[in-house]
C-alpha cells in the first residue's frame, strides 16, 4: 500500500521481499492527499490499481532492520524538513530574520569596545566613552563648541524596552566631549548582550536572608545603576534615561538622591499626573488643620440639627470606606490571582512560543514606528536592534522580565511616582519629539509641569528616538542644559595657565 503526500510517496511493507499477489486480489489500494497544508479528508482520493507496486524506499514504515532497510536518514529536524518542505522549516525557526538555530554565548557576540562585569551574579555588557579618547571632531559645528567641558560629573546612559547600549551608539561620544567625562551605557537584564540567567534558580540558590534580587526586577537595575557610580569612582552622576529607562532613573533618584546630580529624561515612559489640583492639594501645609478646624466648628455648634448631621456625615463616611476597603480587598485577591495565572503562563513553553510571535511579528516594526521617518531606518539600525535576538535564551528571559513587572512587590510598598513627582530636587531635563507615537509629547510635557523647575523640550520632525533621529540637535540641548545648571569652569584654568 502507498500513499502520496504532496510531492512525497509513503510505502508501507517489510522489505526485502515484494509480497505475492493472488488472481483474486490483484488491486493496490493508491491514496494521494492533495494540498501540502492542510489534512482535510474531502482532499483524500483513493484509487485502485493492478499494476505492481514499485518498492521505493523514500519513506519505509515498519520493522524491517536498518540494514535491510533505507529509511531517511539524519535528525529529527532534517525529517521535517523533507516532509514540510525547506521554505517553511526555515520560516518556523526565525524570528525577525534571526535564526533561532544559531544563538549563541553573549560574549561571543561582542563588540572589540564592549566590557562585561558581574553584578549580583550577573554579568552586564557595557560601553565606556572617555573624554580624552573622544575625537574632538565628532560633534559638528554649530551643535557644540569645541572645547572640552568640565562639569565633573560622569553620565550613565539607560536605555528603553526593547533596546540596547546600541541606542546610544551616536551620542556616547559627543557627549563625552560635552561633559569632558566619562559617559557610560550599559544593558539591562534581559536586554542587549548582558547575560540571561534562570531567575527562579537564581533567586532560590540562597537563604531567604541573603536571597538575591530578581535580576529581572526593576529595583535589580536601579541597584545596578547605582553601583555604575561608583564603578566610575564619583560620588554623583548625571543620569540619562530613555523610555523605560526614565523610569529607573527617577528610581534612583529616590532611591539614593545624594549619588544623583541631575536627570536628563529622553522621551519618558512615565505616566504624568492628569490634574495638577491633587498633587498641589496634596503637597499643601495646613490642609488637615483646615479640616480639623472646620470639624471642630461644627462639633462646638450649638445647633443640635448640625451636630446630628455631623455625626451622620461620619457614620455614612465609615460604611463607605468599609465597603470601599473590602471591594478593594476583592479586587487586591482576585488581581494576585490573575497576576499569578498570568505568570505561570509566561513561564511555559507557551507562554515562549507567544512571546517569539510577538517579536517577530512586531520587532521591526515596532522600531519603525518610532522613528519620525521610517525611510531613515536602515539596515544598520535594523541590525543592532535584531542582534540580541542571537543570545541565547532571550525569550525566556523577556518573559521573566514581563512576570516582574506583573509581580514587583517592592513598588506596591512605595507610594505612587506621581505624588512623589513634586520632591524631585535635583536639575532636571525633559527632551522628547513632536511626533512621538509611542509616548505623547503633552504627557512629556505634564509631566515637566509636575516636576519643579524642570526644562521641556521638544525637537521638531522628530519621533521616540532624539538620540538617534536627531543626534546633533539633542547633544546640543544636552550641552545647554548642563551649561546653565553647572556652569564651566574654564576661566579659572585660564588664570592659572597665566
Amino acid at each position: 500500500m502507498s500513499i502520496r503526500y504532496g510531492n512525497h510517496q509513503l510505502v508501507l511493507g517489510s522489505p526485502p521481499k515484494p509480497p505475492k499477489f493472488s488472481p483474486n486480489r490483484k488491486s493496490l489500494i493508491s491514496v494521494h492527499f492533495k494540498g501540502a497544508r492542510q489534512w482535510d479528508p474531502s482532499h483524500i482520493s483513493a484509487s485502485f490499481s493492478t499494476k505492481k507496486p514499485i518498492w521505493e524506499h523514500k519513506f519505509l514504515v515498519g520493522a524491517a532492520s536498518a540494514a535491510s532497510s533505507a529509511p531517511l536518514g539524519g535528525s529529527d529536524a532534517e525529517y521535517s524538513e523533507q516532509l514540510l518542505g525547506p521554505k517553511l522549516k526555515q520560516k518556523a525557526r526565525r524570528v525577525a530574520g534571526i535564526d533561532q538555530e544559531e544563538i549563541e554565548d553573549p560574549t561571543l557576540l561582542a563588540d572589540s569596545d564592549s566590557c562585561f562585569c558581574e553584578f549580583n551574579g550577573v554579568q552586564l555588557h557595557h560601553k565606556i566613552c572617555d573624554a580624552e579618547l573622544a575625537a574632538p571632531d565628532t560633534i559638528k559645528e554649530g551643535s557644540t563648541s569645541q572645547s572640552p567641558k568640565k562639569f565633573n560629573f560622569p553620565m550613565i546612559l539607560l536605555h528603553g524596552f526593547g533596546a540596547s547600549v546600541f541606542s546610544w551608539n551616536r551620542v556616547m561620544k559627543p557627549l563625552a566631549q560635552v561633559t569632558g567625562s566619562k559617559v557610560l551605557a550599559f544593558d539591562r537584564p534581559a536586554f542587549g548582550l548582558t547575560s540571561r540567567i534562570n531567575a527562579i534558580k537564581h533567586s532560590s540558590s540562597s537563604n531567604q536572608d541573603s536571597r538575591p534580587l530578581n535580576p529581572y526586577s526593576m529595583m535589580f537595575s536601579v541597584l545596578a545603576t547605582l553601583y555604575f557610580i561608583d564603578f566610575l569612582a564619583h560620588d554623583k552622576a548625571i543620569l540619562v534615561g530613555h523610555s523605560a529607562g526614565a523610569l529607573v532613573a527617577v528610581d534612583a533618584y529616590f532611591e539614593a538622591p545624594e549619588r544623583v546630580a541631575a536627570l536628563i529624561l529622553v522621551a519618558p515612559a512615565i505616566l504624568a499626573p492628569l490634574t495638577m489640583q491633587n498633587v498641589i492639594k496634596e503637597n499643601q501645609p495646613g490642609t488637615d488643620n483646615q479640616i480639623q478646624g472646620n470639624s471642630s466648628d461644627i462639633n462646638t455648634s450649638g445647633n443640635l440639627v448640625s451636630r446630628l448631621c455631623g455625626i451622620l456625615s461620619k457614620f455614612t463616611n465609615f460604611i463607605a470606606e468599609a465597603i470601599v476597603h473590602m471591594v478593594k480587598g476583592m479586587a487586591d485577591m482576585i488581581n494576585t490571582l490573575y497576576k499569578n495565572a498570568l505568570s505561570a503562563i509566561l513561564r511555559s513553553a507557551f507562554g515562549v512560543i507567544v512571546i517569539r510571535m510577538i517579536i517577530d511579528r512586531f520587532g521591526i516594526q515596532a522600531v519603525r514606528t518610532a522613528w519620525y521617518d521610517s525611510n531613515q531606518v536602515s539596515d544598520h539600525v535594523v541590525q543592532g536592534y535584531t542582534k540580541p535576538l542571537k543570545v541565547k535564551g532571550w525569550d525566556k528571559a523577556l518573559a521573566e522580565y514581563t512576570v516582574a513587572l506583573l509581580t514587583d512587590s517592592a513598588s506596591k510598598l512605595k507610594p505612587p511616582l506621581a505624588k512623589r513627582l513634586s520632591e524631585i530636587s535635583c536639575p532636571v531635563l525633559i527632551v522628547t519629539g513632536d511626533t512621538d507615537r509611542l509616548v505623547p509629547s503633552w504627557n512629556s510635557e505634564r509631566l515637566s509641569r509636575a516636576i519643579p523647575g524642570s526644562c521641556f523640550e521638544l525637537i521638531k520632525n522628530c519621533g521616540h528616538l532624539p538620540q538617534e533621529e536627531k543626534p546633533e540637535e539633542f547633544v546640543s540641548i544636552v550641552d545647554k542644559f548642563l551649561q546653565r545648571v553647572f556652569g564651566v569652569a574654564e576661566e579659572p584654568l585660564l588664570q592659572a595657565a597665566t
